[in-house]
């Protein structure tokens, strides 16, 4: 059996990569580096004595899913867990963004993780036990100005992982839905966050490491839907609590 991974070649995703692999996961690596999934196939398959198979891919693209998953099906691969990691964000006024960037985000950080679920859960339901972990955001929990986005991205991921688990409660399929908050990826150099909004996400910063770890632990305990970090929950309890128009102004300060 195998666990795929998108997004494994940095950052979270590396690291829920090498948590299956402690458990003793065949692995399926998805990025758009071949270099770079080659160098973490090879340090995994060295360290962990499981298999790994690895695509380059640009799951931006239409149609992404498909292209996976023909792939996997004309390997002969069978995936028991299927973790949608990959995602990126971008910082500033929506209009500085063009029209394909926005598209490609929205692509990558929606599109392709609904089709992924989409095209493997046939697959996933002849197991007698499969999962499904898809990677959200603290930002799910409310509007974010500077973010647009990138934040109405992870609300959509947040609420479909929900919406299928329910749908899902009578099969052998489990989904879970990971919400972290600030985290010591390169995300922040790839998004241009300003460094306001760099110092504080510093106060509250976790590892991936810790991420990863509480993510594949979620996803094996069937949780529905989990925040890392006790500061990060505090933050969306504050941001259902607050008035709307409160917890905007303040993101809007903190990312301007």
């Amino acid at each position: 059996m195998y666990a795929l991974i998108t997004g494994a070649s940095k950052g979270i995703g590396k690291e829920i990569t090498i948590e299956l692999a402690k458990k003793k996961f065949n692995l399926i690596l998805i990025a758009r580096s071949a270099s770079q999934l080659e160098d973490v196939a090879k340090e995994i398959q060295e360290k962990y004595a499981v298999k790994v198979q690895f695509l380059a891919a640009d799951l931006s693209a239409p149609d992404a899913a498909r292209t996976v998953y023909k792939w996997v099906e004309q390997n002969g691969y069978k995936v028991s867990v299927l973790v949608n990691n990959a995602g990126y964000g971008a910082a500033g006024n929506f209009d500085r963004f063009t029209i394909e960037q926005n598209r490609d985000m929205m692509n990558l950080n929606m599109i392709t993780l609904t089709e992924m679920c989409q095209v493997f859960l046939p697959m996933l339901k002849n197991h007698s036990q499969s999962y499904i972990l898809n990677i959200a955001s603290s930002t799910a929990y409310q509007a974010l100005p500077q973010m647009a986005v990138y934040a109405a991205t992870k609300i959509f991921v947040l609420n479909f992982s929900r919406a299928l688990k329910y749908e899902l409660k009578d099969s052998p399929v489990s989904v879970t839905c990971i919400c972290p908050g600030a985290t010591d990826t390169n995300f922040n150099d790839r998004a241009d966050i300003p460094p306001k909004a760099r110092e504080a996400a510093e106060k509250v910063v976790m590892t991936p490491q810790e991420v990863a770890k509480i993510s594949v632990d979620a996803m094996f305990a069937s949780k529905t839907e989990v925040i890392p970090g006790f500061i990060n929950k505090l933050g969306a309890f504050l941001a259902w609590l607050a008035p709307k128009a409160i917890t905007e102004k303040v993101a809007a300060g903190i990312y301007q």
